[in-house]
């Protein structure tokens, strides 16, 4: 009798080349260990000073400028200076400057990762890749300067959460809310360390699956993933060994209605508080922010365009769309997308993680509220920890950008 395995058990054995259990420590070699601009001189410090190595394989390393970007000071342009020279020096070819996107995005677009794979990143948001199916993971410098000197990482092998989902979106919803009822209902702690591996979204297009698996990490989990089937196993097929068993054992499992979500928006301070967003119209904006590894890409832009488009954004809200890469921002300009969001009175910005870390391109002051499109609503987390943060899908967003408060899309399509 084969022995029953979740996704990251199929990985982590195919890995280590025996069968494990959650709880084992493992020692596997890493497939991809990648580091942004704003890690980076810790992971090259640590490997060079601490550890007095060099890159053991530079096919396997990828280094992004991509959360200050472009420069906003001097201090930062220095320390991407020494990221590109670090880059030359250990004959890293992929190196992803200024303008490329935001890593999580490009590590895909660039099929630097396939299904199985172990991806290792200093971006706690590299969950993201379990989107086609690859053990992503967020690591910090020390741990990505050993992968980097020795092609290889410990684990110890996560439970399962098994979100099973039913049925399929109504109009106006989508992945974003699903991830926001996801959270809500285990908290932001429920999956710490975890696998939330998704069941029954077979359906679902690749950027649907990459918001799930990064918004995996608001909850803790320690990997999203979701097998490649569907339209995304014709671009990222997986290895034979590779296939979801829904009877394999798990922690916990959470089955859910699709067709009964509505637009949800998570209320500051935290990502699980999520409420239907026709209960907060009281709530006025300063700031609509679409973009990030979250929903920055070209679906998420279009389904804000097709809300926008022959309207323009409330007086005195300012909306700031920032696709997650150049080569969405090129499709967006040649279907017409982009022009729709600045005939509606949109600013387009560097394809990057923009203002997310609240470090250039749209930080907060104090006292001003935000709609946001990206994953974290802390205190301070888009600049003055005096401003609000609310997250939403783009659909929320551009209903609530053009109403000046937060809207339901839904209300929107209607009138349309």
């Amino acid at each position: 009798m084969s022995l029953k395995q979740t996704l990251a058990e199929q990985i982590l054995s195919h890995a280590a080349g025996y069968p494990v259990r959650p709880g084992d420590l493992i020692v596997v070699p890493v497939d991809m260990a990648m580091a942004v601009d704003s890690i980076a001189p810790s992971v090259i410090s640590v490997l060079r000073q601490e550890l007095g190595a060099r890159v053991h394989d530079p096919r396997r390393v990828a280094l992004f400028i991509d959360h200050v970007a472009p420069a906003a000071n001097v201090a930062t342009a220095d320390a991407q200076v020494g990221i590109r020279r670090f880059a030359a020096e250990e004959g890293i070819a992929q190196l992803y400057d200024v303008g490329r996107g935001v890593c999580h995005q490009v590590m895909i677009e660039e099929r630097l990762i396939a299904p199985g794979q172990i991806v290792l990143g200093s971006d706690s948001h590299s969950n993201s890749y379990g989107a086609i199916g690859a053990f992503g993971t967020g690591m910090g410098a020390s741990d990505i300067a050993l992968a980097w000197a020795s092609g290889r990482t410990w684990l110890r092998v996560p439970e399962t959460i098994r979100i099973r989902a039913r049925g399929r979106f109504q109009p106006g919803v989508g992945a974003k809310d699903l991830s926001l009822h996801v959270a809500r209902t285990t908290g932001a702690d429920g999956a710490r360390y975890a696998a939330v591996e998704y069941l029954g979204l077979d359906h679902l297009p690749l950027a649907d699956r990459q918001t799930l698996a990064c918004m995996s990490t608001e909850i803790g989990a320690k990997v999203g993933l979701i097998p490649p089937t569907g339209e995304v196993a014709a671009t990222f097929p997986a290895p034979a060994w590779l296939a979801a068993d829904p009877e394999a054992p798990c922690r916990q499992e959470i089955t859910v209605d699709l067709g009964e979500l509505s637009p949800l928006v998570a209320v500051p301070p935290a990502v699980d508080t999520a409420v239907e967003a026709a209960t907060l119209s009281a709530v006025r904006v300063d700031m609509v922010f679409l973009g990030t590894c979250t929903n920055g890409r070209l679906a998420d832009l279009q389904a804000a365009a097709r809300l926008l488009k022959g309207r323009r954004v409330a007086r005195g809200v300012r909306m700031i769309v920032i696709p997650a890469s150049s080569q969405i921002l090129a499709a967006a300009i040649a279907d017409g997308t982009l022009a729709t969001l600045v005939e509606a009175g949109a600013t387009i910005g560097t394809p990057g993680c923009g203002p997310c870390i609240g470090r250039h391109l749209g930080v907060l002051g104090a006292g001003e509220v935000c709609l946001s499109t990206a994953n974290r609503n802390f205190r301070g987390r888009m600049g003055s920890p005096e401003a609000q943060i609310y997250l939403a899908s783009p659909e929320v967003a551009a209903a609530t950008a053009l109403a000046g408060h937060i809207a339901d899309p839904r209300d929107m399509m209607r009138e349309a």
